[in-house]
């Protein structure tokens, strides 16, 4: 399945992706926009505005631009105080050097940078920020490690845990063509930790929200979700009542010239 079908199959779990994803550290987020508060910043590929709100937490003038209409549909009713637009990474509905940073929440591996990375030059002022961040799975805990083994390389990914992410992200989603790749500067990782209050079926609930399990076979999906409903039934950690899901918001961010 190409990076297409799994970028589009979102929409049709807008209302869990909104419900069940998790929101971004604020540490994070202050690191990546490395801006004060109140500057003018774009979420790009904004989804259901799980960014957009921590965004306007930490003080920023939010702009979110998402091309998927069930997610923005989700966004609004989370955020109706936030303009949010309809428009992708390769076709942002902004003005030249309008925005002193744009950020990009589990999304930034959609792009296609070839053609995203001038867009997004183009809007940035120059000194501006690019960052990318991510959500992952703390596997120096023993329980998260297994729950990524039970889980599989469909559901949990190349991007889904700290050092996995870090080889990952180092340089392949930034502008590598032309005059957009001299517009940026080197890039830098840092992680900031993270967590979230799951119980086992939230947690199930959260994992079928992502690309690989949405795009699958159902019987293959049941089979999936049957696997690590049993993990979390048989560990101590995870089988009864609420316990904290530990993660790490991973931000890969580099400044316009």
């Amino acid at each position: 399945m190409d990076s297409d079908q799994l970028s589009s199959s979102f929409g049709s779990a807008a209302p869990a992706y909104a419900e069940h994803r998790p929101d971004y550290a604020q540490e994070a987020v202050r690191w990546a926009l490395d801006l004060a508060p109140g500057r003018r910043v774009l979420d790009l590929g904004a989804g259901t505005g799980k960014l957009t709100g921590t965004l306007a937490a930490v003080g920023a003038d939010v702009t979110a631009v998402e091309p998927d209409p069930a997610m923005l549909a989700e966004l609004r009713l989370a955020a109706p105080e936030v303009r949010a637009m309809s428009g992708s990474a390769e076709k942002i509905p902004l003005a030249d050097a309008s925005m002193d940073a744009v950020l990009a929440g589990n999304a930034m591996h959609w792009f296609d940078m070839a053609v995203a990375g001038p867009e997004i030059a183009r809007v940035l002022a120059p000194g501006g920020v690019l960052a990318g961040l991510w959500n992952v799975l703390d596997d120096s805990v023993d329980w998260v490690a297994g729950l990524a083994r039970v889980s599989g390389s469909a559901v949990i990914g190349p991007r889904d845990t700290p050092a996995a992410w870090r080889a990952e992200t180092g340089q392949a989603h930034l502008p590598r063509t032309g005059g957009a790749a001299a517009r940026f500067g080197s890039p830098e990782q840092e992680g900031f930790p993270h967590a979230q209050r799951r119980t086992a079926d939230s947690l199930v609930a959260t994992l079928a929200t992502r690309a690989g399990l949405l795009t699958m076979p159902e019987r293959e999906r049941a089979a999936t979700l049957g696997r690590i409903r049993a993990f979390l039934a048989g560990r101590p950690e995870t089988a009864e009542g609420e316990f904290t899901l530990p993660m790490l918001t991973c931000v890969m961010r580099v400044r316009r010239l």
